[in-house]
């Protein structure tokens, strides 16, 4: 762990020797306080001497306005190593975790990782900013300590110097329980803040179905097992400090026995004494201190290894090395003999052989039952997965062979589902175009028919929609995911169903906008209702992840006995 963190702390060595110095200077200046000590004993109480006590006292309060100054430039700059190295590994986290493709976030909880990216790190600015240079003051004092009690007196450093190897090795056993406890102990943390944020995510759900009585047992299973291995650890934990206070104290009570019957003999001063017996606390506090802080290195290193693990996972969709750029995109695509099937789904494909030619600029409707391949399609077109088999390329030129980012600029998705952010109406619309200005966006949302609905909320553009646009109507999202689709102003668009949230009017009114934001496009329309596909310049009806017909719509009610029994289906339920 402490190699992984050297990565991030390489860039800010300046401060990190600073911090350095000033942990040297402290434990040094603590160290020096047990030569006060003596002295006022010594010189002072001792000698009877008040010029004595006043000279030793006043060399003191000389160490330890000394020492504050030094733990005051220690505190300010390991707490700034601390919080910058954090910040630095959250975003460099973030920015990693954004490369991953869809489909690692199906696999894995979205609470799950912000734990990760919150808890655990919290967890590491707390052992960089604090608990190291704790750890290495504590060592410091200790080696420095341990000299000090060598070169005054022998037989009692013996004495002392015979627990060490006696606290070493438990520490190191219960230091690796410690770990794997505290590994299992943040999985279980992490269980907990994801079944939290999705059963208040989806409150409405659970509140619909009176859902709470489970919810809460279920929360209360996983804080309870979260406990249970939180409570082996401290277990473990406590087992470790209480052995090193009992062996460590043990053997200052020794010493002190055996120096007392010096004292009493004349062979060591009291002077002497109180400092050796300064300098042994002070080195069983400082074992004491190291042994407590292990354990808290330990739960850093869990830590760690989760962050690490998490950077570690490559994304399988990427931008090739030296990419292929496309000067003037048309908007021509062509898929040819493609091959798929989800990783959770092996044993099927979801695309099979599939072969479809778009001219730049034609209008194409998918259509066919659930389970078609129709999503799919969408998602091999923006490359958030790839083919087993088979090529799509993009006038011409394979998707492979382009930047992610510059083929992701030819398209605009609009989805069954409309995503919108806890942000304002004008940043979410903005997302279609970044360096968008204010009146574009209006015009934008004026031809998706969501101005007017958008001028009478509290704060017009700037109004919070709050968490995924629960704040407005399903119709209204809609309206606003087609309007960040308009003011993209894409060479191709993706619409899925995306006028399926909406009333009869509306539905008229941005079917309007739709058709003419479609002219001069290349456009790929998934229509569960055939009605709403009137004006395309082709319909393609898939089956099983295969094209099983393609034409217009009277051709294929006399060509294709599927398309005939959907169209059936639905005029008759009309």
């Amino acid at each position: 762990m402490l190699n992984w963190i050297w990565t991030w702390l390489r860039p800010y060595k300046l401060r990190l020797v600073g911090a350095l110095i000033a942990l040297i200077f402290t434990a040094g200046i603590t160290l020096a306080l047990g030569q006060g000590v003596r002295l006022m004993i010594d010189r002072g109480f001792v000698e009877g001497s008040v010029e004595g006590l006043q000279q030793a006292l006043f060399f003191f309060l000389t160490l330890v306005v000394a020492m504050s100054i030094g733990a005051y430039c220690r505190f300010y700059l390991v707490s700034w190593l601390g919080e910058r190295v954090v910040a630095d590994i959250r975003s460099q986290l973030y920015q990693h975790l954004i490369t991953l493709p869809p489909s690692f976030f199906e696999e894995n909880l979205s609470g799950e990782i912000q734990s990760r990216i919150t808890t655990d790190t919290t967890l590491l600015q707390s052992v960089i900013g604090s608990s190291v240079s704790f750890a290495l003051r504590n060592v410091l004092i200790f080696v420095g300590g341990l000299v000090l009690m060598l070169v005054s007196n022998l037989k009692l450093s013996l004495i002392v110097l015979f627990t060490v190897p006696v606290v070493i090795f438990p520490l190191l056993f219960f230091g690796r329980k410690v770990r794997k406890l505290s590994r299992d102990s943040q999985d279980k943390v992490a269980d907990v803040g994801a079944w939290a944020g999705e059963s208040l995510l989806h409150i409405r759900i659970v509140q619909a179905f009176n859902g709470e009585p489970h919810v809460t047992e279920r929360f209360n299973g996983s804080v309870e097992s979260a406990f249970q291995v939180a409570l082996r650890r401290i277990r473990q934990r406590a087992v470790l400090i209480a052995l090193v206070m009992l062996l460590v104290l043990g053997a200052v009570g020794g010493m002190l026995y055996i120096g007392g019957t010096d004292v009493l003999a004349g062979r060591l001063s009291g002077g002497d004494l109180a400092a050796f017996l300064f300098y042994a606390i002070v080195v069983a506090g400082s074992l004491a201190a190291v042994t407590e802080v292990y354990g808290e290195l330990q739960r850093a290193a869990g830590a760690a290894d989760r962050l690490r693990e998490l950077m570690a996972v490559d994304p399988e969709i990427q931008s090739p090395s030296q990419p292929h750029s496309v000067n003037e995109v048309q908007g021509r695509l062509s898929l040819q003999n493609i091959d798929f099937r989800y990783p959770s789904r092996p044993e099927s494909l979801a695309l099979s052989g599939l072969d479809l030619d778009i001219k730049a600029g034609e209008r194409i409707a998918l259509v066919g039952p659930s389970g078609a391949g129709k999503s799919t399609l969408f998602d091999l077109l923006l490359r958030f997965r790839d083919p087993e088999q088979g090529l799509i390329t993009l006038d011409g030129a394979p998707l492979k062979d382009l930047a992610l980012d510059e083929l992701r600029s030819q398209f605009a998705l609009v989805p069954q589902q409309p995503v919108l952010f806890s942000a304002s109406i004008r940043e979410n619309l903005r997302y279609g175009a970044p360096d968008a200005t204010d009146e574009e966006i209006e015009q934008a949302a004026i031809a998706a028919h969501a101005d007017e609905f958008i001028r009478q909320m509290p704060e017009g553009y700037d109004s919070l929609l709050g968490e995924q646009g629960v704040k407005i109507s399903g119709g209204q999202r809609q309206r606003l995911a087609i309007a960040r689709a308009i003011l993209r102003d894409p060479k191709i668009l993706l619409l899925d169903e995306a006028t399926s949230a909406l009333d009869a009017e509306s539905e008229y009114k941005v079917q309007q906008a739709l058709d003419q934001l479609m002219e001069g496009r290349t456009t790929l329309v998934i229509a569960h209702r055939l009605a709403t596909i009137a004006h395309v310049d082709r319909i393609v009806v898939m089956d099983q992840g295969k094209v099983v017909a393609s034409g217009t719509h009277d051709q294929l009610l006399s060509q294709s006995p599927l398309y005939r029994r959907l169209a059936e289906l639905q005029f008759r339920a009309a």
